[in-house]
This record gives C-alpha cells, structure tokens and sequence, in this order.
C-alpha cells in the first residue's frame, strides 16, 4: 500500500518546559521542577506525528542559524521527516516557546516565532511541484497569515485538500478562510476566528455554520472531554474522546489535526478519521512533552481496537 503524501507548512520552536504546582500569580515567583528542552512548534509536531503515523512528509518551514536550527535537523533526520523546503536564515534567531505546566497538566504558553515570521508565500511556492503531489497539505497560525492561506489557496488549485488548524487563533475574514477544506478549531479557537471575544456565549454549532456559509466545506470542532463535533453540511455527527490519565495536554491538538491529516489522505472515511485523531490526541495527553507523547501507529490503533464494540460509538444528528 502507498504511503499517504503529506505536506506540512509551519512553524518549527524550541520548548523550554516546566512544571510547578500552580500557575504564578503577578509579581510572585515559584519553584518548579521537571526542566526539559525539546523540540516543539505547531507544524513540527504535526509533521512529526504525520511521520510517526507512516506518512510520505515534507515540512515547509525557517529557522535560524544557531544550536536551535541543529535540534530541527537531528529531530528530522530522526523521525523521517522530509527538508528539502527547510530554509535557513541569518536574520534572526530559531523560534522558541516557554511553557509552564500545572499538577493538572494544564499550560501556559508564550512563544517567539523568531525565524518563523519570514516564511513567506514565494517560499511555499518553491513547495508547489510537491503540494500538487499531495493528497493533504496541513498549516497553522504560528506563521504569517498570509502565507497560511497563501498554502491553502495552492493545495486548492492542485487539488490536494488543504487542512487549516487555526492555532494560535487570531481573527480571519471569512473569504480567506472559504479556501480551507478541513478547518480544526477548539471551541475558543472558534469564536476568537470570528471575531468574538474567547467567551462569547454564542452556540458553538451556529458559529461552525457560519464558517460553512463561508464556504469552509468541513469543521472538525474539538472539545476536550467532550471529544469532537464534525460538522459538514446539513450533517452533524459527534465523536466521543477516550478516557486517559491526563499528564500533559499540550500537543494533544497537533496530534489530532495531523492524524486526522494522515487518516484522510490513508482513504478513511470523515467520522473514522476524526476517530481516530481524537484517539492520537488522547494519547498524547498521557505523557510528559510533546514529541516524545507523540504516538506511533501501533498505539492509535491498540486503543482504537480496545475501545472496539465498547461504546463510544459516532453520532449524527441534524
């Protein structure tokens, strides 16, 4: 069987994570512990667990030219991602992301896109021969947005589906976002998009419509525990989560948006492949870190076989 094509354009960073017992209130200062630096940014770990998964992957993405840069090349050189679009710069420093994590596993995140801000349309379009080769191409937020859309307008016109995760969100007129095929939000995500407050008390499945009168032709909308709405057309089907241990949720998002990149491009159908995103994102919630919670194949589908025949069926509704 063929290796799904995948192209990731996105961010790559450097994450300096720790964990205290709470979240620091302003002016005080905590003692935490767990220090780890590792590799991070939202199209790294996507393209990462899109390889992990089985997939053909290229990452269109910059960085600097520091011992930054050098953990980008060891971790692909690693995990089978491919660099040919991996371009270098002088102009500033590789991206890196502070992260502080709660007992509960809940973070706080501030990041400095570095690099990351000059990747720029003309260098997607060096990527063009192979977005036309791809059956999904998969972008976020962590990159200029004109370049994001800039990837989902080339993915359209070569006739690979163009998958937007809106992370970080920040709003977006609604003719740009008519060029996603498949748009992942979270619930805050949702409303931030469209220009409402984090909060606004808006009915979740009316706002996923307006996206769709927007011309987005599918809305996978995560909802932590309450799994996943997908929400294309007149149909509406809930997936549930899976019951974990939660250590760390960060990269839980990313981990669901590439499997549910790799799963559509495997051939399965909308429902499983979101399945078995939300299956991948549980995972990744059960370890410390992003890349080394990750999972391979093996994992997703052991939990997906468990949960087999044991409730946690999808549901439509209109």
């Amino acid at each position: 069987m063929d290796r799904p094509i995948i192209t990731v354009v996105g961010s790559f960073a450097v994450g300096l994570t720790l964990r205290s017992s709470r979240f620091p209130v302003r002016g005080e200062t905590l003692l935490g512990s767990d220090f780890q630096q590792g590799p991070g940014g939202k199209g790294s770990n996507q393209a990462v667990q899109a390889a992990r998964l089985g997939a053909d992957v290229e990452f269109v993405a910059m960085v600097g030219r520091d011992q930054f840069a050098d953990v980008a090349h060891d971790l692909y050189r690693q995990e089978g991602v491919g660099t040919r679009y991996l371009t270098a710069t002088d102009e500033c420093n590789t991206g890196v992301g502070f992260i502080l994590l709660d007992t509960q596993g809940d973070n706080r995140i501030v990041l400095d896109p570095g690099a990351n801000r000059l990747l720029t349309p003309a260098l997607v379009d060096r990527a063009a021969e192979r977005i036309g080769q791809s059956q999904v191409v998969l972008t976020q937020l962590e990159i200029p947005l004109e370049t994001a859309i800039h990837t989902l307008r080339l993915a359209r016109e070569a006739g690979a589906l163009g998958i937007l995760n809106p992370a970080p969100a920040r709003p977006v007129p609604l003719n740009q976002l008519g060029l996603c095929d498949v748009i992942t939000p979270n619930e805050t995500e949702l409303r931030i998009l469209l220009g409402r407050t984090p909060d606004d008390p808006a009915d979740s499945l009316d706002l996923c419509r307006e996206l769709l009168a927007a011309g987005v032709r599918t809305v996978v909308l995560t909802r932590g525990a309450q799994g996943a709405l997908v929400v294309s057309g007149d149909d509406v089907v809930s997936v549930p989560t899976f019951a974990v241990e939660a250590v760390d949720t960060t990269g839980a998002g990313d981990s669901f948006s590439a499997t549910l990149a790799v799963s559509l491009a495997a051939g399965l159908g909308l429902a499983d492949a979101v399945r078995r995103a939300t299956a991948a994102g549980a995972l990744t919630c059960t370890k410390l870190g992003v890349v080394p919670a990750l999972p391979h194949a093996g994992a997703v589908d052991a939990l997906l076989t468990q949960h087999k025949g044991n409730g946690g069926e999808c549901h439509a509704f209109h």
